[in-house]
């Protein structure tokens, strides 16, 4: 084990490299343009044996990810944005032919107005296109995520795609301390990729074929069946994981002073850290409250999070997304679950950070300070709206 000082996008390229994929397509879009950067150095020093494909686009990238998965070897591409928005043609096509791709998507907010910022509206509006969806809060978690998600991926059980998303610039382009494994242990945890799901000469298969009503509806149950067997595999990734490297994550949600907590913020991604320092804060003012940062959107924790914010009088989902006249799209999968698993209490949706604006300490106790005395169903941070 190595200590290097790492940007969140450098950390998730040495877990990639220490994944050992075979094909990398890549085309540069900010603020992910660092990880194939980082990628392409070392297929040049050949610290990473790999075919690295300098692609024409974004929709290119995940064309090729798919042809060389479909081919039979591991394979990665990264995006943002608009990037991945240009390839969400290519996103079903993927989890429709069972193809365990991974991919970095580095959050960052939808044109127009064009803005380079970090939102989350561009992973969460494609949240429907069959890949898991994973978000990681520092740069550790990331490079833990670039191979955990590959062990998910490939798994027999649930063989398909799987998004890592990492918070722009505030994750992607900031330094810290960051454990990197060594090239023995990454192989002790992730297996040599095999699949059945591949072009076979000896053997040959229909591949990307078409199926008509009577069969189609069949092919995407199996699709949902699969996002479903992930959740006891992401557990079983997590258990090796922790007996190799010694890290332990939490699964699907990760909770904090939740077990007593009667005012609850939940969200995602790096925001989390200083909701957490919020929630210390009022803790010792004499609130009781609590924390509840998703990790994986895909599968939804529906029972984990209902498990979790069973003892709160009320709740906040806070996100940097919108789903224009309706509220955010965090916001109406949680009520959804909580609703389904019997949880009564009022939850409120507090939307911020469009186009990487700042969500301050002050901005997150106001937060907390309007769950607890009741406020509209969806409100916009930084802006008084009326019946909003």
């Amino acid at each position: 084990m190595t200590k290097k000082f790492l940007s969140g996008d450098e950390a998730f390229a040495e877990g990639v490299r220490l994944a050992r994929p075979e094909v990398i397509s890549a085309y540069p879009i900010t603020p992910q343009t660092i990880v194939v950067e980082r990628l392409s150095e070392m297929v040049e020093d050949t610290s990473l044996d790999a075919e690295f494909i300098h692609v024409e686009s974004e929709h290119s990238a995940l064309s090729c990810a798919i042809g060389a998965s479909a081919a039979g070897v591991r394979t990665f591409t990264a995006t943002s944005s608009q990037g991945l928005l240009y390839m969400a043609e290519g996103l079903v096509y993927a989890s429709g032919g069972r193809f365990p791709i991974v991919m970095m998507n580095a959050n960052r907010s939808t044109a127009l107005p064009w803005n380079i910022y970090g939102d989350q509206r561009d992973s969460l509006a494609l949240l429907d296109t069959g890949w898991i969806q994973a978000y990681a809060e520092n740069a550790q978690e990331a490079l833990d995520l670039a191979l955990m998600s590959y062990y998910i991926a490939e798994h027999r059980d649930v063989s398909t795609p799987f998004m890592v998303n990492l918070d722009g610039f505030i994750l992607t382009h900031t330094y810290e301390e960051v454990e990197v494994p060594e090239q023995a242990q990454a192989d002790a945890f992730l297996p040599h990729y095999e699949t059945d799901n591949c072009f076979d000469f000896d053997n040959p298969k229909n591949m990307a074929f078409s199926a008509g009503p009577d069969t189609n509806y069949l092919f995407k149950y199996k699709e949902h069946a699969a996002m479903l067997r992930a959740v006891p595999v992401i557990r079983e990734a997590e258990e090796k994981f922790a007996a190799v490297f010694g890290r332990q994550y939490p699964g699907l949600i990760d909770t904090y002073r939740t077990e007593d907590a009667e005012i609850i913020l939940i969200t995602l991604g790096t925001i989390a850290g200083l909701a957490r320092e919020v929630a210390d804060s009022l803790r010792a003012q004499g609130t009781k409250a609590g924390v509840v940062r998703l990790r994986y959107l895909r599968p939804f924790p529906g029972k984990e999070l209902a498990q979790a914010v069973k003892s709160a009088s009320a709740l906040a989902v806070l996100e940097k997304d919108i789903s224009f006249g309706a509220a955010g799209t965090v916001y109406t999968n949680v009520t959804s679950a909580l609703q389904a698993n019997g949880v009564t209490a009022p939850v409120y949706n507090f939307i911020g950070g469009l186009g990487g604006r700042n969500i301050s300490r002050a901005d997150i106790e106001a937060v907390f300070a309007k769950t607890a005395s009741g406020t509209q169903q969806v409100n916009f941070i930084g802006i008084e709206v009326e019946n909003a």
